[in-house]
């Protein structure tokens, strides 16, 4: 007997490889960020994805906790010159932000693709 898995764990697994959302075979990305137009496999139109700046903000809020908190922690407890704390925090910089923002905008897409997100769109109020 198999556990049941939670419908979420499939859409989240695929985001995660960046893989198409519906069927998880083809390729999400052309590139480092760049969608591709559709999916190789099942031929699903990307036209849908937006992610605006979704995934930049999770980037930056998550990442700049880890950075700041290291710093800080860092500036209390051994005080090094500020030479050392750039030698430091510029490469964990570009690693906490660089590394998982294909991750985060593949995730986002898959979600936006399982729950069936659409722009918003206003009702006259004639039509309610």
């Amino acid at each position: 007997m198999s556990t049941p898995v939670s419908p979420t764990v499939l859409p989240i697994s695929r985001g995660l490889r960046g893989r198409c959302p519906a069927c998880g075979e083809g390729r999400l990305f052309q590139g480092f960020l760049n969608l591709r137009p559709a999916c190789e496999k099942c031929g699903l139109d990307f036209g849908f994805a937006d992610a605006g700046d979704g995934p930049a903000v999770f980037v930056i809020l998550i990442g700049g906790a880890i950075v700041v908190f290291a710093a800080l922690m860092t500036e209390v407890v051994y005080q090094p010159p500020y030479w050392l704390h750039a030698a430091l925090w510029l490469p964990l910089i570009l690693l906490v932000t660089l590394a998982p923002l294909r991750l985060i905008k593949g995730l986002l897409i898959a979600l936006q693709y399982h729950h069936k997100a659409a722009p918003g769109q206003l009702e006259r109020k004639g039509d309610a």
